[in-house]
């Protein structure tokens, strides 16, 4: 029933303002809404939902993840230059070089928001032209 439809990713973050300049200024997403303690952010044809929550930074799993479209080392550097630290992982075939993850092809990177939400950018050959054809 839901296989067509539309769907959004929400996080949960202690300081909605924090989290305004992290989102927009930082990662550079535009808010499509703004409803005080909930702002909602565009990320190509879906939504980023940002939320103030007390429980906030609990979930230790990627929370969002992001489709580089060839597009990961431009994004990584650009990121780095606004302060984001990317995370490190040791993971059997992958090779860690520049900040971000190399294996069989993909490349990916990590990275936490001020909570401790962990967003994940990957770069998958092949995924960007299924998704265009489909």
């Amino acid at each position: 029933m839901l296989s067509h439809k539309t769907s959004s990713a929400i996080l949960a973050v202690s300081d909605i303002d924090r989290a305004r300049a992290f989102y927009g200024a930082t990662l550079g997403l535009s808010a499509v809404e703004d409803g005080g303690d909930v702002v909602v952010y565009r990320t190509g044809p879906t939504h980023l939902v940002v939320y103030r929550s007390e429980e906030a930074g609990t979930n230790r799993a990627n929370a969002v993840v992001f489709d580089a479209a060839s597009d990961i080392e431009a994004i990584v550097a650009d990121m780095a230059q606004k302060g984001v630290a990317f995370e490190r992982y040791e993971m059997d075939g992958t090779i860690y070089r520049d900040g971000i993850h190399h294996a069989d092809g993909m490349k990916m990177v990590w990275f936490k928001d001020p909570d401790g939400n962990i967003l994940h950018i990957n770069d998958m050959p092949g995924a960007n032209a299924e998704a265009e054809s489909g």
